[in-house]
């Protein structure tokens, strides 16, 4: 039977999450000219604001904030987690399986750390958040890409995924919804997954922090929720739903059989020792957060500002000629293909390079989430219509002449 246990060490690797494009867009804002950014998911410089009762929430705790938490974070902010776990139908889940960290990122990396040896392979899917690729790099492991289907809405490659498994194969990354496509994964193909990690023996590590963030009448499904016999990670936070990204307020939480876990758990503990502990300000307003966790609902719904601002991006990418895209479901994210052979483009990091500088708008090419092809970017839909309006006339107006 298949454990997972490691002896925690650091390998000297680099990931570079910058490249060119931003820092060209850094020159730019240096020398004054005005940038319009639509690469990174960060809803506060675009006029959101976090619920008014967590701002007077952290204010008013700020005073018994001064000093250390528990390592895995405060009792009161865990015991939250527990209770919106089990509305997640997570099992087998107690306070002491809940972790919290600044911002998911961070437990992203703690955990790959400490399941990773050199030569382990974890599945990660493409499209990815590349943090995930450059966790599983910095721990010594290998990231193995699956691919995600774009004719298929986005879903997994459930094939793929088969055919990548081999005796070094630890773990499956779902990232659900997912960054950069947006795509929400149904039941049905979850379940295909659980399939494949029940064969397989291996760990599942759920990236959900945009489980609440979803749109059309659509429910979020944990895969954590389809596996109760299968140990799993989950991943969730504030940042997102919540629109307090600076706050760095994030949680993971193990499910399922922990018995042939033990290993990797004392590492995470070890691990979470070290760090000595999240930021306690933000922990203290997670209990608040999850009683309300459905603050971003208006924003969802029609007429609100994320489901206006998908309407108008979906159809202002279709309707320019030499671009496709599907429509997301969850997240504030899109990932329009473009028609290389219209364009020549054989550089996907040049578009949007070349974008940047003859229009002064700031988008990630598909590159930089590890999808293969020059084919693909990144849209962030979160400025507001009137910005994106712009943003989108300009796209159309530099493709008209644009060739590689």
């Amino acid at each position: 039977m298949r454990t997972f246990d490691k002896s925690i060490k650091l390998d000297n690797v680099c990931y570079d999450v910058r490249g060119p494009v931003v820092d060209e867009a850094d020159r730019m804002i240096a020398n004054n000219i005005e940038i319009l950014k639509l690469n990174i998911g960060n809803p506060a410089p675009f006029g959101f604001s976090a619920p008014e009762s967590l701002i007077k929430d952290m204010m008013s705790n700020l005073i018994n904030c001064q000093g250390y938490s528990d390592s895995k974070g405060l009792k009161d902010a865990r015991e939250a987690i527990m209770k919106y776990s089990e509305k997640k139908n997570l099992p087998n889940v107690k306070v002491d399986d809940i972790y919290t960290g600044n911002g998911v990122s961070e437990l992203i990396t703690m955990s790959m750390q400490g399941l990773l040896n050199e030569g382990d392979e974890i599945l990660i899917p493409s499209p990815d958040y590349p943090l995930w690729t450059g966790a599983a790099n910095l721990a010594g492991g290998k990231p193995v890409h699956y691919i995600c289907d774009e004719g298929s809405n986005w879903y997994p490659d459930i094939q793929d995924i088969e055919k990548k498994v081999n005796d070094k194969t630890k773990g499956i990354v779902v990232i659900n919804p997912n960054n950069p496509t947006g795509a929400l994964y149904p039941k049905a193909v979850l379940q295909k997954i659980v399939d494949i990690a029940r064969k397989h023996e291996l760990i599942i590590f759920a990236d959900e922090i945009y489980d609440r963030l979803v749109m059309d009448g659509k429910e979020h499904v944990s895969i954590a929720s389809l596996a109760p016999d299968l140990f799993c990670v989950t991943f969730n936070g504030l940042s997102k739903s919540h629109r307090i990204a600076g706050f760095r307020c994030g949680w993971m939480v193990l499910s399922g059989p922990k018995d042939r876990a033990k290993g990797y758990i004392e590492g995470l503990n070890m691990l979470s020792s070290m760090r000595l502990c999240a930021n306690v300000p933000s922990q203290s307003i997670i209990k608040t957060a999850i009683e309300e966790y459905n603050s971003a609902d208006e924003l969802l719904a029609p007429g609100g500002r994320i489901y206006e601002q998908r309407e108008f991006v979906y159809n202002a990418v279709n309707s320019i000629p030499g671009l496709s895209v599907v429509k997301p479901e969850g997240a504030f994210y899109m990932f329009p293909k473009i028609d290389v052979k219209k364009f020549n483009i054989t550089s996907d990091e040049k578009f949007v390079l070349d974008f940047l500088r003859e229009q002064k708008v700031l988008m990630v090419h598909g590159g930089g989430f590890n999808w293969r092809e020059p084919d693909h970017f990144r849209i962030v839909y979160l400025p507001e219509v009137s910005q994106l309006k712009i943003a989108m006339d300009k796209l159309e107006v530099f493709l008209r002449g644009y060739r590689q």
